[in-house]
Formats: structure tokens, sequence, C-alpha cells
């Protein structure tokens, strides 16, 4: 334990400490597109054109959600397209697309007000609140107050039944308390995240502003739609407060 955390007492005496984000790594940088001399994703367009995506392949890849960072751990090397001459990894966009879907899936099987998305990244909290404002679902931007979760004494106490997260480091109070309580957790995974106490992954560069938004607008568009509604939103939407 960290000596200048201070833990938050819950009503039945025990303790749940303040998670401290990691900082992110010199390598960790917010990154939108990929600009290598090598740009061209020849193979994934390919398979991309092949399958039948939520949107066009070049679409994912202009707004950067397959740039991942210089490290990688191992829970992501299954998600990895390949590694660039720079050493940023690349993920699949393919898989990105995959997850947006069974994210959906999932999400739609709860009451809207019982989903709750957290962001503390700056980049992630007008498309996290949006979300929640086009679902019916609460969002948490900013820092994550401890006791949220687990502390019924608390103001700001809520039972969610499922947490999206934007990024299970910056985010980790909200994972951990998420899991002290039993609530299953969506997280948006870059290719330096670790899977531990993340139910669902959706591999994403989860340091992009436009990356975010366009991740997000597609799981809002999804959920509405396995709800039954009309999914009429545009990227826009969730472009407009970034």
């Amino acid at each position: 334990m960290t000596d200048d955390i201070e833990p938050e007492e819950t009503n039945d005496n025990t303790v749940v400490e303040e998670v401290p984000p990691e900082e992110p790594s010199e390598d960790a940088v917010d990154v939108e597109e990929d600009t290598s001399p090598a740009t061209p994703e020849a193979s994934m367009v390919a398979e991309g054109e092949e399958a039948d995506l939520l949107i066009p392949v070049e679409d994912y890849l202009s707004a950067g959600v397959h740039i991942g960072t210089q490290q990688k751990t191992k829970d992501m090397d299954r998600f990895i397209h390949r590694v660039r001459d720079d050493g940023l990894y690349v993920l699949d966009i393919i898989q990105t697309d995959e997850r947006i879907r069974l994210a959906a899936d999932f999400l739609a099987s709860y009451p809207p007000e019982q989903v709750l998305v957290a962001s503390s990244r700056q980049y992630g909290r007008y498309p996290a609140e949006r979300f929640a404002e086009v679902v019916g679902a609460e969002a948490l931007t900013g820092r994550f107050i401890p006791g949220t979760l687990t502390n019924p004494q608390y103001s700001g106490y809520i039972e969610p039944d499922v947490v999206i997260v934007t990024d299970p480091i910056g985010d980790a109070q909200a994972v951990t308390e998420a899991i002290t309580v039993g609530i299953p957790v969506i997280a948006m995974c870059d290719s330096n995240n670790n899977h531990e106490n993340i139910d669902l992954v959706m591999p994403t560069n989860n340091k992009g502003r436009k990356a975010l938004a366009v991740v997000y607008w597609l799981l809002a568009n999804e959920t509405i739609d396995r709800r039954g509604g009309q999914p009429t939103h545009t990227l826009e939407e969730f472009e407009l407060g970034l």
C-alpha cells in the first residue's frame, strides 16, 4: 500500500484502497493515425473488405483505432496484427469489430440505467458521456471517487450491474471496486494493457481522441440496435466535445 494514499472505509469496517492509476510510459502516447512510411495495412484492408464490418476498414484505420503502443503484454498478444518498424504494435481491426458487437450483445441484456461507463482519460470523457446519454446509461468521468461502488455511506454510492472502462490502467479504481462487489467489467484495451479482472476485452487504441470517439459511437449504435431501437447517431456527435 502506498503511504500517501488514504484508504476509504466502508460500512462493514472493510477498507478499500484508492488504486493510483499507473503513469503511462513515454511510449504510450496519444496517437490517432498511422503516420509511418509504411502506412497501408494491406493485409488487414483485404481481410476487412471480405469481412462484414460495422464501418469500412479504412475508416477504422483513418481514426487510428488500430494503433497500439510500443509495449505489448502477453494478454494482448492474440489481438496484435503486426509490429511496425518504429516499434508500435498494430491491433487487429477485425477482432476489434467483433468485440464491439460482442460487447453490445452483452450490454443489451442489462437495463440501460444499470450500465456504468467510467473514463479518467481526457480523450475518453466526452465520448463516454455521449455514449451514456444516448443509451440511457450513467457516466462517471474524471477521477473515480473511492467507495463509489463499495461504500453505501458515501453520498455518491451507486449499484450498477455492469461497468465499462476506457482504460484498465487509468480506470484502475473503477475496475478494482467492480471486482470487489462482483460486477462484470468491459474494458477498452490497448497493446500495453493486462486483462486481469476484465471480463470482456475490446482491443483498441484507448489513447487517441478519434479512435475513442469511433469505438464509443459504434458501441452505442450497436447497443441500441440490439435493444430493438433505431441507431441513428452519427460519429460527429461523439466528436463535438473533443
